[in-house]
């Protein structure tokens, strides 16, 4: 990691770790205050109830985020058994507390293993996907029932690291904690209810902390109040560097690169990859296209010249 003190404004990463209770868009804000600048965006939104790694671009490297949602990410969550909430998480009301005193730990590493690999997910209704235009959140507090579509995403792992018997209200509840790694677009909080749905008692996630997003991890994360102390951020050409393959190119194919050009291919695969200066500066992100005339195409370009 790098640290300047011009706020990143010619492009860099933050790796923040986020505080709870904090919306996504809050940690922006507090960010531009840092960065001085209003170029800050993130990458893959975290609830408000979640801590841990919320990756922000800075500057020119806001053009990088979209390309950052969709990577892997892992996830420690402890996720409560004989209870459900309207948001199925601990910030939602209870809305049935039926118990857990018959659910087995065999039964709850059965039910572990039949959620993990690729699956299809119904995303809770409380969520940001949009249905005929509205947030299906919006409509979920309103009071309406949204008819949400399957979608398939890939749980690669899924492993419980501990199991508890606790109560609540003289409810016997079972807390599990477990490591979650996921593709992009997996809701943490659906794996929550769908376990508790298939072991009859219902579930809800009462703790969620994401340590990777991508290469990112939370062990270069910093608080908001640590970066406001010191502002520590990956300069672009460390952030793409991390999270791409990365191609050296000559000074023609900088030069034409850096114009939108296209240049000959090097069998890298689809991408995106990383095209960077003689001298190590990143200059764009590119696509191979196979075939015949196989080339390389810039679809992000962050240098000029």
């Amino acid at each position: 990691m790098s640290s300047n003190g011009d706020g990143g404004s010619a492009g860099s990463v933050i790796i923040v770790d986020k505080p709870a209770d904090w919306t996504s868009h809050d940690v922006v804000g507090r960010m531009r205050r840092i960065a001085g600048t209003r170029r800050v965006g993130h990458a893959g939104t975290l609830d408000p109830m979640a801590t841990g790694v919320l990756v922000l671009g800075v500057g020119k490297a806001t053009r990088l985020l979209g390309h950052l949602t969709l990577t892997e990410k892992v996830y420690e969550t402890t996720i409560r058994l004989g209870e459900r909430t309207v948001t199925e998480d601990a910030q939602g009301d209870v809305v049935e507390r039926s118990g857990a005193a018959g659910v087995t730990d065999a039964a709850i590493q059965a039910g572990v293993a039949a959620l993990t690999g690729t699956i299809e997910q119904v995303p809770p209704q409380v969520s940001a996907v949009k249905v005929n235009g509205e947030r299906a959140y919006k409509k979920a507090r309103s009071g309406e029932q949204v008819e949400l579509k399957a979608r398939s995403v890939t749980v690669s792992e899924f492993r419980v690291t501990d199991i508890r018997r606790v109560a609540a209200a003289d409810v016997p509840l079972v807390d599990v904690d477990a490591t979650i790694t996921c593709s992009s677009g997996t809701y943490v909080r659906a794996l929550a209810r769908d376990l508790g749905a298939a072991l009859g008692v219902g579930g809800h996630l009462t703790a969620l902390r994401r340590t990777r997003v991508g290469p990112y991890d939370i062990a270069a994360a910093r608080t908001l109040d640590q970066l406001a102390a010191d502002f520590t951020a990956l300069s672009l050409s460390e952030a793409v560097a991390a999270a791409f393959p990365t191609r050296t190119l000559t000074p023609d194919e900088a030069r034409k690169v850096s114009h939108g050009n296209r240049i000959s291919a090097a069998g890298l695969g689809a991408g995106p990859i990383g095209l960077f200066a003689p001298d190590g500066t990143v200059i764009a992100l590119a696509e191979e296209h196979t075939g015949p005339r196989a080339y390389s195409k810039p679809i992000v370009v962050f240098a000029t010249g």
